[in-house]
């Protein structure tokens, strides 16, 4: 080890030639990353555009950045070669050689002059993009080549960042908008347009929001950038697609729309037959509820039938529209027409039917009342009391009731329970009990006699 001066123990001859060797490599590292930066796609798209924003601010600081860079790495140059001459005078270096390459590798031998070359944080007159600048600063080669690795991190964060959108986005968003002339071209050919459906309108304000993305990602890119948290490598993060995602969603939504339209076209004659059947089938089953109902008055009494209504004019002059837009070609008025018309066609149908059913209720009633009795008079039959006076006289009490009219539901029910628990009593047979084993009682002598 040698003396210990300014910088610091003076360094042997192998501390000497290691420190050179790394300076050597570090060298290489940076000229190798100045010009892969000089000839990145990205700044040189950067230097031909038309920028705006917080992208033109930062690519001013950046340029500023890049020209201090280059004339850092000069000075660093100049200092590196200067120590390699200054080591190469002898083979074998004596003290004083040694107590200078030693006060050039780890003392502030470098000195880069300031003024538009950004300076450190020492105050002085001028500002640039680090901070306020001197007009000459002294640097370590350690610290000076820190000092580039900074500032090439930077521009290059700027760098990849603006390239990153700029692929991402306008692509993208060229797509969608030939999708969106496709779309316009469909829509206008179905009668989709601007005042005249909504969907026209979208369509528009899509159009308009493509063209401002469009622009405002071309010359601000780096407003169309989230960084990635934690992350400090450069162009860590990813493009906000927000804007574009909202609007591909919305023309699916209306691209949707007009292919609904589209089936319409193709198939809105059979779909206004299948309407007009339905609404047929619907108006037929309110009449004969109506006809029913007469019938339930004139053959049920003391029975509450509800009323009948007629058939909806409304469905029918809705259908009648729609048929006035197919003649037409309004193909747009008719898509949301028809998908209402068939399910209120539907609902009309099911409620004629429920209409039916309600009225037609107490013919039911009667029916099963009428199928019960018979089929407990077939069973008497089969057990060979047919000719049981109770039985025959419940029985016809019970038909009398249920085949004349009007008929009283409520009385040839309890006739025809009345029935039903003689015909169980006469058909089960009675066990024997205490008095019938002890012999005929006294009243059944007399009867007997």
């Amino acid at each position: 080890m040698g003396v210990a001066g300014a910088t610091g123990p003076v360094m042997d001859r192998d501390e000497v030639d290691r420190a050179l060797a790394r300076l050597g490599a570090e060298y290489e590292a940076i000229e190798t990353s100045l010009l892969a930066l000089q000839d990145h796609s990205g700044r040189r798209l950067l230097e031909g555009a038309e920028l705006t924003g917080v992208t033109k601010d930062r690519w001013a600081a950046t340029e500023q950045a890049v020209a201090s860079l280059w004339a850092y790495f000069d000075a660093y140059t100049a200092a590196l070669s200067g120590a390699r001459e200054l080591r190469a005078r002898r083979r074998w270096p004596n003290r004083e050689d040694l107590a200078e390459l030693t006060d050039v590798l780890r003392g502030e031998s470098v000195t880069v002059a300031g003024g538009g070359v950004a300076g450190g944080a020492h105050g002085g007159h001028t500002h640039s993009i680090t901070g306020p600048a001197q007009l000459a600063e002294r640097f370590t080669l350690e610290a000076l080549v820190s000092r580039m690795n900074q500032l090439y991190a930077r521009s290059l964060d700027m760098v990849v960042t603006a390239d990153a959108v700029w692929s991402a986005l306008p692509a993208r968003i060229d797509l969608l908008a030939a999708e969106l002339l496709r779309t316009r071209s469909l829509a206008h050919s179905v009668g989709v347009r601007p005042g005249e459906h909504p969907a026209g309108d979208d369509l528009e304000e899509i159009t308009q929001e493509l063209t401002t993305l469009r622009s405002q990602v071309v010359t601000d890119p780096l407003a169309f950038w989230r960084p990635g948290l934690g992350s400090s490598a450069p162009g860590g993060g990813r493009p906000d697609t927000e804007r574009y995602d909202r609007a591909a969603r919305a023309l699916e939504e209306i691209r949707r729309e007009i292919e609904a339209v589209l089936g319409v076209r193709q198939d809105a004659e059979q779909r206004l037959l299948r309407l007009q059947d339905v609404l047929s089938r619907a108006d037929r089953t309110l009449t004969e509820a109506r006809s029913a109902r007469g019938e339930v008055l004139a053959k049920i009494a003391a029975s509450e039938v509800p009323a009948v209504s007629g058939p909806s004019t409304a469905l029918q002059e809705q259908l009648v529209l729609a048929a006035g837009y197919r003649r037409h070609a309004q193909w747009h008025r008719l898509s949301p027409l028809l998908e209402s018309l068939e399910r209120e066609a539907e609902e009309e149908l099911l409620r004629a039917r429920e209409s039916l059913s309600r009225v037609t209720e107490p013919l039911a009633v009667r029916a099963e009342l009428r199928g019960r009795l018979d089929a407990y008079k077939a069973k008497v039959a089969r057990h060979g009391m047919a000719e049981d006076p109770l039985l025959m006289e419940r029985y016809e009490a019970a038909r009398r009731m249920l085949w004349s009219a009007p008929c009283d539901l409520r009385a040839a029910e309890q006739a025809v329970m009345r029935y039903q628990r003689a015909t169980a009593e006469v058909l089960i047979p009675r066990q024997p009990g205490p008095a019938d084993r002890a012999g005929p009682s006294r009243s059944d002598k007399g009867d007997s006699a």
